[in-house]
Formats: structure tokens, C-alpha cells, sequence
């Protein structure tokens, strides 16, 4: 089949390399011409395992190809798919669909013959709708149904989300936007992926309703963490204990320094304003939206206290800038909150990331980058853990201590083990674990 994916960030790129990659023939638009010309020249705009080698072989297979002028791709498609940004508003919080809604109104000129529109993008309840008039005020005579298709990837791991999906979700109640559809993912058949139909209103809630519900999950362990330091427990072990009831699940149990990347806070916003909207109160999502917030700037404070009370004049050695592993995204990542405490605190702030120094530069100009985690904690009065990168899993521990100032490590990510810590000769603190 022929598909258009209108626009190239990080929803748009991996979906279109996976669709091209199941043998369709697709054709990725964006308005930035550098972006088009850097894709062309085989350089990937984001970090992403696996995927420049995908894009690079479908390329080469003349399955994908990139352009800015969405004419031609999408007078030729079957489906269409937007997957454009959908930033907070700012001010209120609110989905920004002014790509969405423009995209719409671009695709309308550009219809030639029967196509199914799919928004992508996550958008409010009643986007689509609107997506539809758009196209039918600015076209009445195109031949379209326009359908909802969230995506469910996770940052670091989204080829394979895509390709070995737990559900494929499909907002349309017309016959022939389900036909075609379910032949675009009629390749995971195979892999016998849930191929969910839904109105197209409560496919566009699924989204939100999913990424609010994992980031309440997250926002509970993490203040079982904070219960368990005071009450002498293990929070690893609760979490181990409530997860293997299977009404409860293990995934999203980790304690740590609260949740960010570009979906749950945006998402759990949103959410909350479009219930504001209809009259209704979501007090568990707006607690957990509150309770994440104060939680990322609290984490400075925990490093403040391992220190000795006070930061002034000291410098403190932070590894791990992106709000996951194997991402440069830096999006509302813990980091930015927790190094503009401690450097509101007096510290000095040296930092190291893998991959995602490069974008951490635009947040956080004022601090010093290093090459490498060792360099980084050299002289340092304390190092925090903030990203469970793997590189950060097996650290010489001897040749940290041996170059730091004050042995004090701050494990945000509870990664290390506190007998292994203690026996190292390290002031030890994690995440809702007892102090050793």
C-alpha cells in the first residue's frame, strides 16, 4: 500500500520506517528542508536504537523516501497519516493542534481518489472531528474518512513496540477505513498483535487514559518510597510483592526521581484540561501531576542532605541527563529540575550523558560537561545517578572513590546495591531503601 506519514519527528520517523519496512511504500513529509536533506543524506534527527539501519536498508530498497511537499505522496496514497506535534499550549496546559489542524487543511488540497486520514498524533477528544471538517470545508467532493490510530511506543525501545505491539488501536466506525487499515498492519497478523476497532472518539481517549493510568502507577511507587524510608522498608521488595499480583502487574514499579519525556506530563496535562472542559474533576490525575512536580525538585534536596546539609561551594557530579535510557530526549527530564536546585543550592554541577549532553546544552547551559563518567566525578563531593544508563550499571566503584572528594553517592535509580555501596566505603543513599 501507498502510505504518506506527514510529519518526521520521533512518532512519524519510526512509523514510517517500520511501515516501510513491512513492504509498504511510504513517503515521509516535513516542512523543515534541512531535516528532508540531512534524512536523505542517511543522518537521523533522534537517538534511537536500530533505527538509522532501518531507515538506511528501506531506503535502499526504494520503500521509504522523504520530501517537503506532501502534493504528490498524498494524491497517491491509500492512508495518510498525520504525526505532527502536539505540544502543551502555553499558558493552559491544553494540546497545541495548530500542526495537527494545518496539516488537515494542506492534505485536503492534495486528495485525489478514496483515502483514510489517520491522526496519529496524540490529540484531545473531538480532534478528529474537527480534522474532518476541516478537510470536507476546504474539499467537499474528497472521497475520505478520517480515523484515529494512537501510538504506543516507548522512547529506547520503539521498533520493537512497533513491530511486536501488546494492541493496535483503530478509531473508525466505516467499513471501508477498517478494510484499509487493517491491511496496512496486516503484516502483524504473524506476530498475532490485538487488532483493537473503536469509535473514533474513544480511540483518541485511550491514549490519554493509558499514559495517565502508567504515570499514576509511577507516582505511587514513588511515594511507597517515600513511606518505606521513613517506616524502615524496601521498596524494591514492595513493588516486587504488589507486582506479581497479576491484577497489579510489575511494569512502572520503579521508584526514582519522577516521571518526564515528551508524553506523560504532557498527556496527564491535557487530560485533565479536556475533563475541565466537559465539567469534570480527574483528582487522581491532577495529584499525580502535582505530586511529580514537587518530587523532581525535592531530589536536589536528598543530595543536599547525603552532603552534609549544605552545597555551598561544593560540586556535585550528575550522570544521567536524558529522562531515560537509550533517548537523547530531554523533554521535562528530571535532570532540569533537580541541577536547577542544586545550583540554586550553591553547587558547582558537572554532568555526563551518553548521548544526550548535545540537547542537555539547550537546558542546562550553565553547568560543565564531561567525556566520561570518570572525569566527571573527579574532585566531585558528590555523585548522583540520575538516568539508569547501562554504562552506569557496572562503574570501577574503587576508582570512583578513589578520585572523588567525599565518597557520597546519591542513587536515584537505585541501581547498586547498598551492602555492595557500604563495603566499598561509600555515605550511601537511594530511592525508598534503608540508608547503610
Amino acid at each position: 500500500m501507498r502510505i504518506a506519514m506527514i510529519g518526521t519527528g520521533y512518532v512519524g520517523l519510526v512509523s514510517g520506517a517500520c511501515f516501510a519496512d513491512f513492504g509498504h511504500q511510504v513517503t515521509c513529509v516535513d516542512k523543515d528542508a534541512g531535516k528532508i536533506e540531512a534524512l536523505r543524506r542517511g543522518e537521523i534527527p533522534i537517538f534511537e536504537p536500530g533505527l538509522d539501519a532501518l531507515v538506511a536498508s528501506n531506503v535502499k530498497a526504494k520503500r521509504l523516501d522523504f520530501t517537503t511537499d506532501l502534493t504528490a505522496p498524498v494524491a497517491e496514497a491509500d492512508a495518510v497519516f498525520i504525526a505532527v506535534g502536539t505540544p502543551s499550549r502555553r499558558g493552559d496546559g491544553h494540546a497545541d493542534l495548530t500542526y495537527v489542524y494545518s496539516a488537515a487543511r494542506e492534505i485536503a488540497a492534495a486528495l485525489s481518489g478514496f483515502t483514510v486520514v489517520v491522526t496519529k498524533s496524540t490529540v484531545p477528544v473531538g480532534t478528529g472531528d474537527e480534522v474532518e471538517r476541516l478537510i470536507r470545508e476546504a474539499n467537499p467532493s474528497a472521497d475520505v474518512v478520517v480515523a484515529s490510530n494512537p501510538e504506543f511506543l516507548r522512547e529506547g525501545a520503539a521498533i520493537r513496540d512497533f513491530k511486536f505491539p501488546d494492541r493496535i488501536v483503530v478509531g473508525t466506525s466505516d467499513e471501508r477505513g477498517r478494510k484499509v487499515l487493517g491491511d496496512v498492519y496486516r503484516p502483524l497478523s504473524l506476530n498475532q498483535a490485538p487488532l483493537m476497532f473503536t469509535a473514533r472518539r474513544t480511540a483518541e481517549l485511550i491514549k490519554y487514559a493509558a499514559n495517565a493510568f502508567l504515570a499514576t502507577k509511577i507516582t505511587f511507587i514513588n511515594e511507597m518510597a517515600d513511606l518505606s524510608e521513613k517506616v524502615g522498608a524496601d521498596v524494591q521488595e514492595v513493588a516486587r510483592g504488589i507486582g506479581l499480583d497479576n491484577r497489579i502487574g510489575s511494569k512502572f514499579l520503579h521508584a526514582g526521581p519522577g516521571f518526564g519525556g515528551s508524553c506523560f506530563p504532557k498527556d496527564t496535562r491535557a487530560l485533565v484540561k479536556i475533563a475541565q472542559d466537559h465539567d469534570v474533576q480527574l483528582r487522581i490525575v491532577e495529584a499525580v501531576l502535582g505530586v511529580n512536580d514537587i518530587r523532581k525538585r525535592a531530589m536536589a534536596r536528598k543530595v543536599s542532605n547525603a552532603a552534609g546539609g549544605s552545597l555551598r561551594g561544593k560540586t556535585v557530579a550528575v550522570l544521567g541527563l536524558t529522562f531515560k535510557p537509550d533517548t537523547d530526549d530531554m523533554r521535562e527530564a528530571p535532570s532540569i529540575p533537580l541541577v536547577t536546585g542544586l545550583l540554586d543550592m550553591g553547587a558547582k554541577v558537572r554532568a555526563h550523558d551518553p548521548v544526550g549532553m548535545e540537547p542537555a546544552k539547550k537546558e542546562l547551559p550553565e553547568i560543565e560537561y564531561c567525556a566520561d563518567p570518570y572525569e566527571c566525578v573527579k574532585g566531585a563531593d558528590a555523585m548522583v545517578i540520575v538516568t539508569e544508563w547501562v554504562q552506569y550499571r557496572a562503574l570501577d566503584l574503587d576508582r570512583i572513590k578513589s578520585v572523588m572528594a567525599q565518597p557520597v553517592v546519591v542513587d536515584l535509580r537505585n541501581i547498586y546495591r547498598p551492602e555492595d555501596m557500604a563495603a566499598h566505603g561509600f555515605i550511601y543513599e537511594s530511592v525508598g531503601r534503608v540508608t547503610t
